[in-house]
């Protein structure tokens, strides 16, 4: 009969591959593919404080804002003017598809992370199973209206949503630099796997007819949308 530590192997194996999300540049906070307790031990709550230990029956990821990790201490040195951001954004069984959000959290230990630098990008992926790939935008701009000087601290946070609207979070925490001073990235650390495709997200208002001639109104934020485009159009250039 398989020992119970071969159960608790698989079962983490399971749990890596039914979802998650791993920020592979610039270095996330920490590994949080982990997942413990149930439902019924939590009352229903995503976290639990079980003496000194918590118990995640949905998974560490599932916690705002950084998926249940602690601001690191080491950081990575990240352009004044914007950089790179890659990540493997994982599946869940049945959801061929999610939604990318990425903002930033200003200060050593941010209050919140409500300035966007992304405001959406749609994965697409070839099936409804889990599978491998890593996603990589090479110029995620900084959010509108925001100035920072090197040597400032900030966090990177990374949102992705699922088709029934569950977001994973995960967070890197950064050090503004100049460009000349911080690592090469290249395609060794920043790429699209063939797998995964992209588009856009915008919000239709209303879509009507007047007497005289047909009219379409869209309603988005403009300069995320800008950015965003922008972003994901100098990736397909660049890769």
């Amino acid at each position: 009969m398989p020992s119970r530590s071969v159960f608790i192997v698989l079962f983490s194996f399971l749990s890596l591959v039914s979802a998650h999300t791993v920020i592979t540049y610039p270095g996330w906070r920490g590994d949080n593919l982990h997942s413990n307790g149930t439902v019924e031990e939590t009352t229903g709550l995503g976290t639990y404080a079980d003496g000194d230990d918590y118990l995640w029956p949905y998974g560490m990821q599932w916690m705002y804002p950084c998926g249940g990790m602690p601001t690191s201490q080491n950081r990575t040195k990240w352009p004044v003017k914007g950089g790179a951001v890659a990540f493997q954004p994982g599946w869940f069984p049945g959801h061929g598809t999610a939604f990318i959000y990425i903002n930033l959290g200003l200060g050593t230990v941010p209050p919140n992370m409500s300035f966007v630098m992304i405001s959406g990008i749609q994965l697409i992926g070839p099936t409804k199973d889990p599978y491998p790939g890593t996603f990589c935008l090479p110029q995620v701009p900084m959010p509108a209206n925001v100035s920072v000087n090197v040597g400032d601290n900030a966090t990177i946070q990374v949102i992705e949503t699922a088709v029934h609207g569950a977001a994973l979070y995960n967070c890197a925490d950064i050090t503004f630099a100049e460009p000349e001073d911080v690592p090469e990235v290249n395609a060794s650390n920043c790429f699209n796997s063939s797998q995964i495709t992209s588009d856009l997200i915008f919000t239709t208002t209303s879509l009507k007819e007047d007497s005289e001639s047909p009219a379409v109104e869209m309603s988005t934020n403009r300069y995320g949308y800008l950015t965003t485009a922008l972003a994901v159009l100098f990736g397909l250039i660049w890769l």
